[in-house]
């Protein structure tokens, strides 16, 4: 099969579509069109969150995926759309009074960390990545993550409207349960959509409780329909930032990154996160297409951090796979690459439109808030999935006391600086909860006694409190 050559075929009702077949063009557009509704709420939501610029997060998304596809030949069809793990290092960056140009580089340095691993995995097979970093270890760094960021919910962004807040959470987790195939999974977007016309909504009637008017379109007014973002103002840094919640995100654009070892530090966890996701999202597409692609893993890993790479290099967000389209694949057994590149061409597209960018930005933070309530335990929780899929044994003291204290250290310390190093060098909660798990768990397990990964314990264990 060449990259840009499908066969065409016409399935049955029921039949699946192959990653190397496409469909009629006008059905094949259509797929790609969902696909892009499919990853456009989760991929415009994180680079707001991570004071980025969505015009350019959209535009590079389509970049990447294509860079992706090339990467792996057309063998793991994919989307790449902004990553969430990287959230808790942009904050921890920006709460060290760094600016967006820090939290690019940051990530860039993480993407080719990533791309190395997955040249490893590559030549020395997956195993190896269970051996470093065995389920155990990964569940807790994805916790670590997501509940590292509770804080910059509930202060930075819920504050501005709560009861608009707690109305988008709640409509969030009502459309996730209630909503059924696709829209279920878009639930995220769905309630941002919500919250911003009941915003305005709000506004219209004279619903107060805010300072001003939770919409305000006048940047959107001022737009061009078509151009490129522009270019990052300088010294957007600490509480300056997008994420400290002032209302200057239309002024960060394109920007070169900028390189320290400090920040570099604070975002490269989320390696962790991603290289685990990387390969599940991997093996879900190989059990849907019932194709062993196990030798396709480590090229996936490393386009995803090639992918990185080059978003973050002219300042747009991180990527990874989505499972929005993983979803997608899964309801329509439509497995073509050919609808990913229509999905990418729409989205470099959409790159090119400045009012889109606007709108986007116009994004009350309550309604942000609500959103991160929901999103951000989201992204915890997926350790805790990790550790119940794989059945973790915390009854084990070799995999509890160790994450027991990385845990605390990460959530605990939230985006603060912790333990410095030197005056310039500072470890925040996610660096030094990372560090304290990885090194822990592999520590307790080199003086657990031979032959057993430790004693059990005895509290919450059958039997325990049985009389001898």
């Amino acid at each position: 099969m060449s990259m840009f050559k499908w066969d065409v075929v016409d399935p049955a009702p029921g039949e699946a579509v192959a990653p190397h077949q496409r469909l009629a063009w006008g059905k094949t557009v259509g797929l790609g069109a969902q696909h892009v509704v499919a990853m456009f709420g989760a991929t415009f939501v994180f680079p707001i969150i991570m004071g980025l610029n969505a015009n350019l997060a959209i535009m590079m998304s389509g970049i990447a995926t294509i860079c992706f596809l090339l990467i792996v030949k057309g063998k793991v069809p994919s989307y790449l759309g902004t990553s969430a793990s990287f959230v808790g290092g942009a904050a921890a960056i920006y709460a060290q009074n760094g600016g967006p140009e820090d939290v690019t580089g940051a990530i860039l340095v993480s993407g080719v960390v990533l791309a190395l691993v997955g040249v490893a995995i590559h030549f020395a097979g997956p195993g190896v990545v269970n051996a470093v970093l065995p389920p155990v270890v990964t569940g807790g760094v994805v916790m670590v993550i997501g509940f590292n960021l509770a804080g910059v919910a509930t202060t930075t962004y819920l504050p501005a409207d709560r009861w608009m807040g707690l109305i988008v959470m709640t409509a969030v987790i009502l459309m996730a349960v209630g909503l059924r195939g696709f829209f279920g999974r878009i639930a995220i977007f769905l309630g941002l959509l919500l919250g911003y016309v009941l915003s305005w909504i709000f506004d219209v009637i004279g619903v107060g409780g805010v300072e001003g008017d939770r919409v305000n379109w006048d940047g959107v007014k001022n737009a061009d329909w078509f151009g490129f973002p522009s270019h990052t103002v300088s010294g957007l840094v600490g509480n300056q930032s997008p994420f400290g919640g002032a209302n200057n995100m239309d002024q960060v654009g394109w920007h070169w990154p900028s390189f320290s070892i400090t920040f570099t530090l604070l975002a490269l966890p989320a390696v962790i996160a991603l290289v685990a996701e990387n390969m599940g999202h991997v093996k879900a597409v190989s059990d849907m297409t019932g194709t062993n692609l196990d030798p396709e893993m480590g090229r996936a890993v490393a386009a995803d951090g090639v992918g990185t790479v080059i978003a973050t290099a002219v300042g747009g967000s991180p990527t990874t796979t989505y499972a929005e389209n993983i979803g997608v694949m899964a309801a329509t057994r439509v497995y073509s690459t050919a609808a990913y590149f229509v999905a990418a061409i729409v989205a470099i597209l959409l790159g090119f439109i400045p009012k889109f960018g606007q709108i986007v930005y116009a994004t009350p933070s309550g309604v942000i808030g609500g959103i991160t309530l929901v999103l951000y335990g989201m992204i915890g929780l997926l350790g805790a999935k990790i550790w119940v899929e794989n059945r973790i044994d915390f009854g084990n003291p070799v995999n509890l006391v160790p994450l027991a204290a990385g845990l605390i250290f990460g959530i605990g310390y939230g985006t603060t600086g912790f333990f410095a190093i030197t005056d310039d060098f500072t470890l925040g909660g996610i660096a030094m909860g990372t560090i304290v798990i990885v090194v822990g768990y592999h520590l307790a397990r080199w003086v657990a006694p031979k032959g057993a990964d430790g004693t059990m314990l005895s509290v919450g264990h059958p039997g325990a409190h049985e009389k001898p």
